[in-house]
């Protein structure tokens, strides 16, 4: 048995681009390929689906799992993601069905038991921040997940499963209990697992590490961005790894890469809180061993948190942004005029007290305070509004579609949506009122 244990990043969210990950299955020689896919609304969302007769998992989680679902049975390496989101069995179910006749031997499970929308004391559960407690909330909460820890994937390894898929999973967990797993880390081994948590901390967010979030384009260069290949770690036994990438694929792994992941997300780098441990990244140890090749380690931790964050999603009223294109001579201007017709019309005419903001996109949408250099021969003016109202969201989208012919003359290119938002507020529950599941699928 090596002593070396190869865990590489698939996915670094749900919409996250899927031919890296077959490149790094077929390629990097992987022991295990995470795809970390639930972003803080994820679950809410997918929720809202599913008790709206839709599904709650998003189906390119499947898709994901399929493509590298052969090159990992070839080397009986294993695939782990959160992207059951709301309903992880009924993921596990689908993905088992898909691959049947694709890769003979894959043993596929559900980790589940995060949703504690039923169970939580929503009078006791005060919402972090604030005074308020979920009771408070009422109706409006429509989802309550606890992050979980690494326990329900050890377990479904422990069972033979080589293709687990979780819902709400800390982030660093996924990584983490492949790791424990293998090498057999006790829960308050606090060295290995701090180490492991740190592992999972800098691999979650895939591209990110390898220079997509680095990139500037001027003094922050990364090379051949359109093929940036996703990192991979190679961990050593008490958890210190060496931080890689495919040869040949784009984008730059060194020290400044993987400093910046580091504090990413971090608040206190003495206390980053994870369900598995509070860690420590104060002493951890950046060095570049070769080409895109980082040695990390260092990571400490004493214990972990008595209760787990939760995650609630909440009906937030609704989204609403319509646009609209003037070109040519006096475009500014004519988009001003635009904007002071709507004002007038909002409030005047209409009676909305619900604010609107309106912007120039190619004028100064993004830095209102600077002057322009010159005045462009284009401008889409902006509008968009939070509301708790469905009827004030749709007059929104209606007057903009009405300057078509109510002046100013010549706009053109007309857009508009409106989406019904998901909020999101943290709570904390006792862990021991979080019981974890794991079901075998096939």
């Amino acid at each position: 048995m090596s002593d070396l244990y190869r865990i590489g990043a698939g996915a670094g969210f749900a919409g996250d681009r899927l031919d890296p990950a077959r490149l790094l299955a077929r390629d990097g020689a992987l022991d295990a390929i995470v795809f970390e896919c639930l972003a803080e609304r994820t679950v809410g969302l997918a929720q809202q689906r599913r008790s709206s007769g839709g599904v709650g998992f998003d189906a390119r989680t499947v898709d994901r799992i399929v493509s590298v679902a052969e090159s990992m049975r070839s080397r009986g390496g294993i695939i782990v993601t959160n992207g059951g989101a709301a309903d992880p069995v009924g993921a596990a179910h689908l993905t088992s069905s898909r691959l049947e006749g694709i890769a003979p031997g894959s043993v596929v499970a559900a980790v589940s038991g995060d949703d504690v929308l039923a169970s939580i004391d929503r009078s006791q559960a005060r919402v972090d921040g604030t005074d308020q407690t979920l009771a408070d909330l009422g109706d409006r909460v429509v989802s309550a997940n606890a992050y979980l820890g690494m326990a329900g994937i050890v377990d479904a390894l422990d069972l033979g499963a080589n293709t687990i898929i979780t819902g709400r999973v800390s982030d660093a967990a996924l990584f983490l209990g492949p790791l424990a797993h293998r090498f057999g880390w006790a829960p308050d081994d606090w060295r290995s697992i701090a180490e492991g948590t740190l592992v999972g901390h800098l691999l979650e967010c895939a591209g990110q590490l390898t220079g997509g979030y680095f990139a500037d384009g001027v003094s922050k260069t990364v090379p051949h961005l359109a093929t940036l290949g996703f990192p991979y770690a190679d961990v050593r036994s008490d958890g210190a790894a060496v931080y890689g990438k495919v040869d040949g694929t784009g984008g730059r792994l060194d020290g400044m890469t993987v400093l910046e992941q580091l504090l990413y997300e971090i608040d206190d780098p003495q206390a980053y809180l994870t369900p598995d441990a509070i860690v420590d990244l104060s002493a951890v140890s950046v060095d570049e061993v070769g080409p895109s090749r980082v040695s990390v380690s260092g990571a400490r931790a004493n214990g972990r948190p008595e209760r787990l964050k939760v995650s609630v999603g909440v009906r937030d009223g609704f989204a609403a942004v319509a646009s609209i294109n003037y070109g040519g001579y006096r475009a500014v201007a004519r988009a001003r005029l635009a904007a002071e017709i709507i004002h007038e019309r909002w409030q005047d005419v209409l009676g909305w007290d619900d604010e609107i903001h309106c912007e120039y996109v190619g004028h100064n949408a993004l830095s209102p305070w600077a002057a322009p250099s010159a005045e462009p021969t284009e401008v889409q003016v902006r509008f968009s509004t939070r509301t708790l109202r469905a009827e004030v969201a749709r007059s929104l989208v209606h007057e903009i579609e009405a300057l078509y012919t109510n002046g100013p003359a010549g706009g053109g290119g007309v857009s508009g949506s409106i989406t019904e938002t998901i909020g999101i507020v943290s709570t904390f529950i006792d862990r021991d009122e979080v019981q974890t599941k794991v079901e075998m699928v096939s």
